[in-house]
């Protein structure tokens, strides 16, 4: 028996008030594609009971930034900027369909890469990516939970920072901590500790843009400011598993001393590369085919259309 065609998204307050109203442009174009399919949209808080209830409800649902409820729901998220988005069946940024894809870099349209490549740059940082340099260090953005060695990572992030001081010599190392953590007073005794022992490691916070224009490349666990890093065309050493790996040294399929080694001399597309993760891979809610995009995006998780 075929599932009635209702789709009820559970949202947080702001975003489910938005949305209702129409002031959300993804949002409301995903409900425009599901009513043009004949379906009953439905707006939902995102609650404990919601989520239970969603269970058994009939239909298919729609989550943000959050696992899918059941068998028929998915979870739409930003991708790093508006207005570029995914529609998954997976809140795990590396089981998303770009993390699985082989990126073509033998097929890109080279005029239209660079262009858009220029554009988002400029739009997004100004003309910073326009002047960098190599200063001679490792920039290093720190996440949460710093002693805690997760599933998707291949080490916890001190014992990355104690790799990268292991097997990068030559340079010095910024670690910074995010602005919007809450870090455990252990953690950051951690982090003090092995400070006080490395002459070479700095810490600090925020700075984002101006490191990524002085250092020679990005070393994180799965930071977003590595892709940012690709703007400025900074090489990225990635210690877990992200979206966005396909040009960087990956330590999980490296090591990390040969992922170190040869981060310094990567020269990637990352023109091509930008193009293709967001302008091909992504939807951009700001283009005339995002409705397309997101159609296509339900037919390829097996709605009915």
């Amino acid at each position: 028996m075929s599932e009635p065609r209702i789709l009820r998204f559970y949202l947080e307050t702001g975003l489910r008030e938005s949305a209702a109203e129409g002031r959300h442009n993804f949002i409301g174009k995903i409900a425009a594609v599901a009513e043009s399919a004949g379906y009953r949209v439905k707006f939902r808080p995102d609650s404990a009971a919601e989520r239970a209830a969603a269970a058994t409800r009939p239909g298919y649902a729609m989550v943000h930034m959050a696992p899918p409820l059941n068998a028929r729901a998915l979870t739409f998220r930003r991708v790093y900027h508006y207005p570029f988005w995914a529609i998954e069946a997976h809140a795990e940024r590396w089981l998303w369909r770009v993390a699985q894809s082989e990126f073509p870099q033998g097929d890109v349209p080279r005029q239209e890469a660079e262009r858009f490549f220029a554009f988002w740059g400029q739009r997004l940082f100004g003309d910073a990516p326009t002047r960098t340099a190599r200063e001679g260090f490792v920039y290093v953005p720190l996440q949460g939970r710093l002693l805690e060695h997760r599933s998707f990572q291949s080490c916890a992030p001190l014992d990355m920072l104690r790799q990268i001081l292991r097997h990068e010599t030559r340079r010095r190392i910024v670690a910074t901590l995010h602005p919007k953590e809450c870090h455990a007073p252990a953690d950051l005794a951690a982090l003090d500790r092995l400070a006080e022992r490395e002459p070479r490691l700095t810490l600090t916070r925020g700075a984002m843009e101006p490191l990524l224009q002085a250092c020679d490349y990005v070393a994180t666990q799965n930071s977003s400011a590595a892709f940012a890093g690709y703007f400025f065309r900074k090489p990225a050493v990635l210690f877990a598993r992200v979206d966005f790996h396909h040009i960087a040294a990956n330590v999980t399929a490296l090591g990390a001393e040969a992922a170190l080694r040869r981060a310094p001399e990567l020269e990637p597309d990352y023109a091509g590369y930008l193009h293709w993760f967001w302008q091909e891979m992504s939807i951009n809610a700001g283009r005339p085919e995002a409705e397309a995009k997101i159609l296509a995006a339900l037919q390829r998780h097996g709605w009915p259309t």
